[in-house]
């Protein structure tokens, strides 16, 4: 357990939480204690899915500015491979990934809740990409899992102009996938957990991966990827169980051992 990111896991939903008051600044060491923590939820067994949670009133409002202002590019040479390496354990999670947003989520906040599969939304949250109005540009993913999610017209007004967008207006260009009051967030957010770790976990896992890879190849590659992905999870329990109860007791009442 870090300093300033803290893991609780429940009934197979883990919640990482950020804790560095006020707004959560994604310094060196914050980014360390999120990468160390990603992967200790990748290898544990008892945990099926992942909330990741700035508190009531911020989720993350960028990278610690005071602590970027004087380095130099050998400096930022070397701290970018630190920041992706820790975005990219947040996004490898072999798990579906919830980040609940309350508050502001900008830059490198933004770019953190891009790494997570779905994202949940306080009507009070604020998300953007502002790096431009620092002289520079996203650093941990924005300019590409941004333009991903939105498509690259709407990913270069956000990136270009560094301006801020609500939650109505995230709900509708896709940049999250639900909206509900601040006081709800991690309520939402964990019902929704707790949904997907009553899953089949291989199947879920299988399909992250075939949307994840796919999205980084051509389509023939891609639908190659589902196909052995498809033909592997033939050969779980779930699978079995999963098939068995919907020629038993009809659609969306399998129970699902993780096998």
């Amino acid at each position: 357990m870090g300093e300033f990111v803290t893991l609780e896991v429940d009934a197979g939903v883990a919640v990482i939480r950020l804790n560095r008051p006020p707004m959560n600044a994604l310094s060196t060491a914050v980014q360390k204690e999120i990468r160390d923590l990603s992967r200790e939820v990748t290898d544990r067994p008892d945990v099926r899915a992942v909330v990741l949670y700035g508190g009531p009133k911020v989720f993350a409002a960028g990278a610690d500015v005071k602590e970027m202002a004087d380095w130099d590019y050998t400096d930022a040479v070397d701290n970018s491979v630190d920041l992706t390496d820790c975005f990219s354990a947040v996004a490898r999670i072999p798990k579906p990934t919830i980040a609940a947003i309350t508050g502001y989520a900008l830059g490198g906040g933004c770019e953190l809740a891009l790494c997570c599969d779905l994202r949940v939304c306080g009507d009070n949250a604020r998300l953007g990409q502002p790096e431009i109005l620092l002289g520079i540009i996203p650093g941990a993913g924005g300019t590409q899992r941004l333009t991903r999610l939105v498509g690259p017209a709407r990913a270069k007004d956000l990136i270009f102009t560094g301006r801020f967008v609500d939650a109505a207006e995230a709900l509708a260009i896709g940049l999250v996938n639900q909206v509900v009051a601040p006081d709800d967030v991690l309520d939402a957010a964990m019902a929704l957990a707790h949904r997907l770790a009553a899953g089949p976990p291989y199947a879920l896992r299988a399909a992250k991966e075939a949307i994840d890879r796919g999205l980084e190849v051509d389509l023939a590659t891609g639908l190659e990827i589902e196909r052995v992905q498809f033909a592997a999870l033939f050969a779980t329990q779930d699978r079995r169980d999963g098939m068995n109860s919907f020629v038993e007791n009809g659609p969306g009442k399998a129970e699902f051992s993780g096998r």
